[in-house]
This record gives structure tokens, sequence and C-alpha cells, in this order.
């Protein structure tokens, strides 16, 4: 059976980067699926029973480059049953972004028309689209042109992103995704939307992006906490082309003068960004070479 331990982490004082960063070390453990509350004072998580491990959990803990911040947690074990239900019936329900996307899974019946129409079954692995970050770039998405583009999908996570620019006409779609429950997941999810012929998912990390050739991407994508991005900005900087433009969430409003110093340094300048309960989506360009 699909046996999990579910695990509920107290915060104090109340902080959602501790949740994002939290469950970005959790990750590494083996751990599937978070519920961050809004006040950014507990999350729960999910993780395999068989992967259940405290001094892990402890050490994802102690990892937390924040001070002054208290995280506890308790657990309890989740005996395996049908997770689809379960989605179905407590956390997944049909989305839709912008008027022109709807989120659906396929075990949904009452799904509202809509342009693109992406069906994800989640299971227990990363991303329904129903974060405020998923939604600023899809919005992204729809105002980019898509049509013929090469088009990285960096973190993936279930392939809501890859799927929608595949769908808006993108000639080939990377999705990278190091974790590895989300990486199938997201083969089973392209092929529920019949675009696994122009979508690659890949299973890695930044480094994984060395198999592609230096300015060949039209379009990067990456919705990913703050400290991966700037940390990886060169290795995304490095596959744009000049022109090319580069779409990032995953982080608040406040943390935009790190991304453009990060960016800055990498020869892409911030167009504009959008702004959903305080958590950002930014547009980057790529600096075109100019010849004298």
């Amino acid at each position: 059976m699909n046996d999990y331990y579910e695990v509920d982490f107290r915060i104090e004082p109340p902080m959602p980067d501790a949740c994002d960063l939290l469950a970005d070390a959790l990750g590494d453990a083996g751990f599937e699926t978070f519920e961050p509350s809004d006040e950014g004072d507990a999350m729960k998580a999910f993780v395999p029973a068989p992967l259940f491990d405290e001094d892990a959990i402890r050490a994802a803990i102690a990892s937390l480059p924040l001070e002054d911040v208290e995280v506890s947690y308790c657990f309890e074990f989740v005996e395996g049953r049908d997770w689809n239900a379960e989605w179905e019936k407590n956390y997944f329900r049909p989305i839709v972004i912008g008027s022109r996307v709807v989120v659906h899974s396929s075990f949904h019946t009452d799904v509202p028309a809509a342009e693109y129409d992406i069906v994800i079954d989640p299971k227990m692995a990363f991303g329904t689209g129903h974060h405020a970050t998923t939604t600023l770039m899809a919005l992204g998405i729809l105002a980019q042109p898509m049509e013929g583009a090469s088009v990285v999908d960096m973190g993936t996570g279930t392939g809501i992103l890859a799927i929608l620019a595949a769908m808006r006409g993108a000639a080939k779609v990377v999705a990278v995704e190091i974790d590895g429950f989300a990486y199938e997941n997201t083969l089973e999810n392209l092929e529920l939307n019949g675009v696994a012929p122009r979508v690659e998912a890949v299973h890695g990390d930044a480094s994984a992006l060395g198999a592609l050739a230096e300015g060949s991407q039209d379009v990067f994508l990456a919705n990913i906490n703050r400290n991966i991005v700037v940390a990886d900005m060169p290795a995304y900087a490095r596959t744009l082309k000049p022109g090319g433009v580069m779409l990032l969430s995953g982080f608040y409003v406040e943390d935009i003068p790190h991304i453009d110093a990060a960016a800055g340094a990498c020869g892409l300048w911030r167009v504009s960004y959008e702004e959903m309960d305080r958590w950002a989506c930014v547009r980057l360009e790529k600096r075109r070479i100019k010849h004298l």
C-alpha cells in the first residue's frame, strides 16, 4: 500500500520564507507534498513511509539559513489509500487562470471550458496550479509569444508550465525536475495532455542544462525559491539566446533586488514584474550583442 507519514511543522515567528526553504530541504529527504499555511506559521509535509527518517527531518530544520526562527514538529502514520480520491475530496479543485487556462485532474467531471485545458493527475507530487506563483507564471506564458519557440521549464514539478508552453505552440520544451517522484508524474501528465512528442522531461538539477547548446533557448521558465534561482542564474542565462526571455517566480516582491543583482551579473535585465499576494514574477531579457 502507499503508506505515508504526515509531519506537521510549527514555525515561530510566522515566516512564509521558512516554509519554502524547509520544503526545499525536505524534498532532499524524500518528502513529496507540502501544504504551507497562508500565514507562514505551519506546514504539513508528506513522505512515503519507507523514507521516513527523523534524523533527516532534524537535519533539514538545522539547514535553514534563517536566524531566530524556531521549527517544531510532530508526525503520524497515514495508511495507504486511494490518493487520487483524497486529492479530489480535500485538496485539488479545478482552477481557471486568466479565463484562458483550466487545470484539472482526469477524475474531475465538472470542468469549466477554457482555451487551454490542462489535465494533471498530481497523486502525491508537487504542483496542482493553485499557488500564486504558478498563476503568475502561467499568465506570463500567455503574454509571451511561444509559436515555434525553444523553451526550458526548470523545476517543472507536475509539468503544468511545460504543458502550457507546448499547447501555445512551442516547438521544443525541456522540462527539468530534480525530484524523482515528480519527474515520473511529469512523464504521465505529458502523455495525458498529448504533448510528450514536443516536451523532453529530464531528471536532474541545473547541471542538466549543460547538455543544451549555449544561446539555444528562446524562453526560460523557473518557478523555484529565491536562493536556488540566484545560485543557478549563470546556468540559466547561459542557455538563452541574445534577446531571449526569462520568466522567474517562486519568491516575494521584496526579493526582486536580489534577483536583479544576480541577473545583471549574467547579462540579463528586468523588463517588468507582476505580483500576487506578495509573490512576484519577473520578466528578464538577455542583452543583445552590439557590433561596432
